[in-house]
């Protein structure tokens, strides 16, 4: 992280991002929170874009902390600015789980899993939306229904998978019709063209299949059934039971129980400093008051949120004194931790083991090994 004490001008990337420039002069309250700060963030437009803009401009106004943001539209534009430390903090969604597990692009000599840790995420549902006229439910029913597939739209597919788990299916249970974009892959329910698709209720296209004859409906997750959330967290472990309020299809007076996941958490490299964690703690505590009111969804940044698991890795130990002080951190979220930080040692040390000898390998060659090594190292862990 960025410790330097004398502030500079940011320039147009600051002007551009839309943040607050207070006074030099203006009192620190937080001794160790960084002076500057750099954000890999989502594309301009996007909802973590948003919410990454309207925390960073309260801490601006409350605290003086100048902070540029550094937006990519691609996963490992996102993670390599962390990785390289050009950037202090990345706000990530998935990226994050497969760049901890190895899994796809990060399946290569250049990256295998990262020791990366997070301070916070806000809590975000998905599920399989359907159209009304499908009878589409719940994730039993499923079964033979045309579901749209964007083959290159990793951190969906990965989510639809634990969903179809869920009921016992997998994607050979389900007609598999292939879309060139998510937009596209939810367009084509309004068109006829698929009866189901993964999607975040927040989706803007959402509500013109709402308002379509074809009618919208969601396929709900009982948050009672343990065996079904079980065989769901085999598939993937960041899922959790999560009643959704806010998207097309439902509300306040309408929840639809759908799978929780954080989009997005605040990224750090694993040797950040402690004191610096701790403090960005503070100040987004300090600030939320400043920030909670800028969209619908802010609220959820609230610590008691926004500080628990699942996550897509280990929580960073500056941010676990912050919550330990706070009285969130608990029993079974040190559990988790242990947990989830021996998944990410026992993937590391088999990486290093890995490596060395299968470096020289063709790309595809390499990646199936490493998911044949990486399958055998998890097994170890029951």
């Amino acid at each position: 992280m960025i410790t330097r004490r004398n502030t500079f001008a940011l320039g147009g990337a600051l002007s551009a991002a839309g943040l607050a420039t207070p006074a030099l002069a203006q009192t620190r309250s937080l001794a160790n929170l960084p002076a500057t700060m750099i954000w890999s963030v989502y594309d301009v437009g996007s909802t973590g874009y948003v919410e990454a803009s309207a925390i960073s401009d309260a801490l601006g106004r409350a605290h003086g902390t100048r902070v540029r943001l550094q937006p990519s539209g691609t996963s490992i534009g996102r993670i390599l600015p962390l990785k390289q430390r050009r950037a202090s903090h990345a706000w990530l969604a998935n990226e994050l789980y497969f760049a901890a597990e190895g899994l796809y692009e990060y399946a290569t000599p250049d990256w295998g899993p990262q020791d990366f840790r997070v301070l916070a995420g806000r809590k975000n549902a998905f599920s399989v939306v359907a159209t009304r006229e499908s009878g589409i439910t719940r994730p039993e029913h499923m079964r033979g229904k045309r579901m749209a597939w964007v083959p290159a739209n990793s951190s969906v597919n990965i989510k639809v998978e634990p969903i179809l788990a869920f009921a016992g299916l997998s994607l050979n249970d389900v007609q598999i019709v292939q879309f060139p974009s998510y937009a596209a892959s939810l367009r084509a329910l309004i068109e006829g063209r698929a009866d189901c698709a993964g999607a975040a209720p927040a989706a803007a296209v959402l509500r013109e299949l709402e308002a379509s004859p074809r009618g919208i409906s969601w396929v709900q997750l009982d948050p009672a059934n343990a065996e079904g959330w079980e065989r769901a967290r085999r598939a993937v472990p960041f899922v959790e039971p999560f009643a959704e309020t806010i998207g097309a299809g439902m509300s306040e007076q309408n929840p639809v129980n759908v799978m929780g996941y954080r989009y997005p958490m605040i990224t750090v490299n694993a040797d950040a400093a402690e004191a610096e964690v701790y403090a960005l703690m503070q100040a987004i505590t300090d600030s939320f008051d400043m920030f909670k009111d800028a969209n619908p969804i802010m609220p959820r940044w609230a610590m008691n949120l926004a500080g628990t698991p699942p996550m897509d890795a280990p929580f960073h130990e500056g941010a676990i004194r912050f919550l330990r002080e706070r009285n969130i951190w608990n029993a079974d979220i040190q559990r988790w931790q242990d947990q989830t930080l021996t998944r990410l040692n026992t993937l590391r040390a088999a990486w290093a083991e890995f490596l060395p000898g299968a470096r020289s390998q063709p790309a595809e060659a390499f990646a199936e090994a490493w998911t044949e090594r990486r399958r055998a190292a998890l097994a170890t862990l029951g």
